[in-house]
């Protein structure tokens, strides 16, 4: 792995990381939010689901609209609801569970009445005494309220039942059972007379749904049934009940053989059957009157309770928006009975969270390999997986899985990966333009990026052209044998040229080995494009004395020092040539591989200029055509008048040896600039005489300037010396000072 892949996966993992962090902070920080919308993600599942198969094992009994207009108004007289539960009792049902609370004596009993006229008459009916007796003596199961919120009013009555309930392997001291503050019961006489009694609290969520019912209430230290619980622990006989712990809480509550799963406050999830309606229901009205077949009552259980819209038992549950109370009993029972449970585990928060790293992950890697225009696709497929998954999981183990906390992992997995996929594209173009403009000019760059047709205009432009050459490049290559030496060598040396470049606004062409090849002018116009050609040509000249003073004085190329001094030469030398005119500009190259560059006699004399450096002993040499249009001050030196091959018309070649500046001192030939300037006089006296063919005059002087100790030309001198000598021996006709360069 690359170090840039490195850091694109480090990047990945620390976003996934930073993604979960804030999905579990959600969850830990706003349940209430996450779960509200989970809850109703989950009501439409089981609206899908539809209607479960009913064992028809309870039976409701109804005291309806019916009944209130048969009866009377409630509260009915107490020997009414005797009536219906001896009658109950008569058709051999296995339990009655009353989802009804007797607070208060029944004041429409007939000795109560007298006892408040102060009438005495023997053999008078108590109502009270009645629904005592018939409770005692049927499987009756009384129903209570506790007080589960401080009030005002708060009643603190101790209830007795006779079953036991067991907490098992509690082992921190932490509740997680609802606790109750006071209590609700039937009168005293009464609940004193049933066998057992039920808490029958129907408390909805935070959106008013009852999707949930405890199934067990701490009080005074002591732990008691729900009704619908105690129903079913009756009807099998068994004394013990077991509520289990993990370490996470309550595991489930368990009687006899059967294990109910709870959440870990002993919450029972209601896997309701359907919607309201959908057990068996029997008019108060009916039972009364003993107007029903009993052979549907035998060995059932049986719930009285009320649906009349007056009396206040309606619920809002997932499948309805107004469901009797005394169903959702009935549906606890049936779930307990069938053993048709819903689950949310103590593990399940655990499993919630792995779901979702496993989804931030996959959805992470998705958006990172495959094209940015199919992360809405995948954010709906991913979606759908995680609900038909869910969906999948809650109708066949019946497990309750958070997919509203998987659906925002997804949001956030996307919206993260798509902003990292953004990012590194910007950082991936920016690295391409940075690229792309250290070889061309900025201008160039943009030109070619903003190209929607993808062909660049071909024009005829006036441009700068500029070569440079590394002298002696064959013996360092010699010397230095490991290829990546030489590789970083040589760009220790281009990074700074090719910088001066594009400072001074210059495209760079190509790089032909230890050569570079630029211009100025195109594609966008540049003032002055011949002075910053010269300006970027000295600078780079500037810069190569501060590179060979770091080569020489330090040790990271030992073989380069080795070279230099059996050479006797510095580790860097370079030849500049630089010519202005006309040239083609564009897109060149087939469809296959195209550079955008130039072509033309222009560009061709730049680099004959270049090589001419070798052959004069100068570092920069320019054409007339750019000292024409040079504007700012230099410091030249004529060097010749030649013909080039494939030229017919004579060339001036200019040797510039730097700016033209008032310090004391030239810098780069490190010559007083007194003596520079007596040897440049004396020179070009002395290239007089020769153009004008006084050839012995011009030697001595020519002889006498390469005896300076001093002088910013080692060679020069020598050239026409040589030629001097020639044409002495030699005298040529008609001689017009052109020399012709044949190679």
């Amino acid at each position: 792995m690359t170090k840039k892949q490195l850091k694109k996966f480090i990047s990945y993992i620390v976003s996934i990381t930073v993604v979960f962090f804030f999905v579990t902070t959600i969850d830990i920080y706003f349940p209430s939010f996450v779960n509200s919308i989970d809850n109703k993600i989950k009501d439409y599942m089981f609206i899908l689901r539809g209607p479960q198969k009913n064992s028809n094992s309870v039976v409701i009994i109804d005291i309806d609209e019916e009944s209130l207009s048969k009866l009377g108004q409630w509260p009915w007289p107490r020997d009414k609801i005797a009536k219906i539960l001896e009658n109950l009792a008569l058709a051999n049902v296995g339990a009655i569970g009353l989802d009804i609370v007797f607070a208060e004596t029944d004041q429409s009993s007939p000795s109560k009445v007298l006892k408040e006229l102060n009438i005495k008459v023997n053999n008078v009916p108590n109502f009270d005494e009645e629904l005592n007796y018939v409770v005692q003596n049927t499987p009756t199961i009384l129903g209570y309220q506790f007080q589960l919120t401080p009030t005002k009013f708060i009643k603190r009555e101790s209830i007795d039942i006779p079953a036991i309930i067991v907490e098992k392997n509690k082992a921190d001291g932490k509740e997680y059972l609802i606790e109750a503050k006071g209590t609700i019961l039937n009168h005293p006489s009464l609940q004193e007379s049933g066998y057992s009694s039920g808490f029958f609290n129907n408390i909805p969520d935070s959106s008013g749904v009852i999707r949930s019912v405890p199934l067990i209430i701490k009080y005074d230290d002591q732990l008691y049934p729900s009704l619908a619980l105690e129903i079913v622990r009756a009807s099998m006989n068994i004394d013990t009940v077991y509520v289990n712990y993990s370490t996470l809480g309550v595991e489930n509550i368990q009687i006899g053989n059967f294990i109910i799963p709870t959440d870990r406050n002993g919450r029972f999830i209601v896997n309701f059957i359907g919607k309201k309606n959908s057990f068996k229901y029997y008019s108060a009205s009916d039972i009364y009157a003993n107007n029903f077949n009993k052979d549907e009552f035998e060995g059932k259980i049986v719930i009285i309770g009320t649906t009349a819209s007056g009396l206040n038992d309606l619920r809002a549950t997932p499948l309805d928006s107004v469901y009797p109370g005394v169903e959702v009993h009935a549906n606890i029972i049936e779930n307990i009975i069938t053993k048709d449970f819903l689950r949310i585990p103590t593990w399940v928060d655990s499993a919630n969270l792995t779901i979702v790293l496993i989804i931030i992950v996959f959805t992470t890697i998705l958006i990172r390999f495959l094209p940015l225009w199919l992360n809405p696709i995948i954010f709906f497929v991913v979606i759908f997986a995680i609900l038909a998954f869910t969906y999948y999981i809650f109708i066949t183990y019946g497990i309750i899985l958070n997919s509203f906390l998987a659906i925002i992992a997804t949001i956030l997995a996307i919206l993260n990966a798509t902003f990292l996929q953004y990012v590194f594209e910007v950082k991936k173009e920016k690295s391409i333009k940075e690229k792309f403009a250290s070889k061309v000019s900025k201008d160039v760059m943009e030109n070619l990026l903003n190209d929607e047709e993808n062909k660049i205009q071909t024009i005829q432009k006036e441009i700068t052209v500029f070569f440079s050459n590394i002298r002696n490049f064959t013996y360092i290559s010699e010397y230095m044998q490991n290829p990546t030496d030489l590789t970083q060598f040589l760009n220790e040396y281009l990074d700074p040229m090719v910088d001066i470049i594009i400072e001074q606004k210059g495209t760079v062409d190509k790089f032909m080995g230890d050569s570079i090849m630029a211009y100025w002018n195109a594609p966008s116009t540049i003032p002055n494009h011949a002075d910053a050609a010269l300006k970027c040509a000295l600078l780079q000249l500037y810069k190569l004395k501060e590179l060979n003073r770091i080569l020489v004085n330090g040790s990271r190329y030992p073989e380069v020092i080795d070279m230099c001094e059996e050479k006797r030469i510095l580790p860097l030398n370079i030849g500049v040539g630089i010519n202005t005119g006309v040239a083609t500009v564009g897109e060149m190259g087939s469809k296959h591989r195209s550079d955008y560059s130039i072509i033309g006699d222009s560009v061709n004399l730049g680099f004959r200029l270049e090589s001419l450096c070798k052959y004069y002993g100068s570092k920069c040499n320019i054409s007339n055509f750019t000292k024409w249009q040079l504007e700012d001050n230099y410091i030249f030196r004529f060097l010749d008048l030649v013909t080039i091959k494939g030229q017919s018309q004579p060339l001036q070649v200019w040797e510039v040896i730097d700016f033209d500046s008032s310090d004391d001192t030239n810098k780069l030939f490190d010559i007083p600039r007194q003596k520079l300037d007596e040897e440049l006089f004396t020179y070009h006296r002395a290239l007089d005489l020769y153009q004008n063919g006084n050839f012995q005059e011009a030697l001595d002087i020519f002889e006498e300037l390469e005896k300076f100790i001093e002088k910013s030309n080692n060679k020069i001198y020598k050239i026409y010396i040589d030629r001097c000598n020639y044409f002495i021996q030699n005298p040529p006709k008609n001689f017009d000072g052109v020399f012709k360069h044949e190679d």
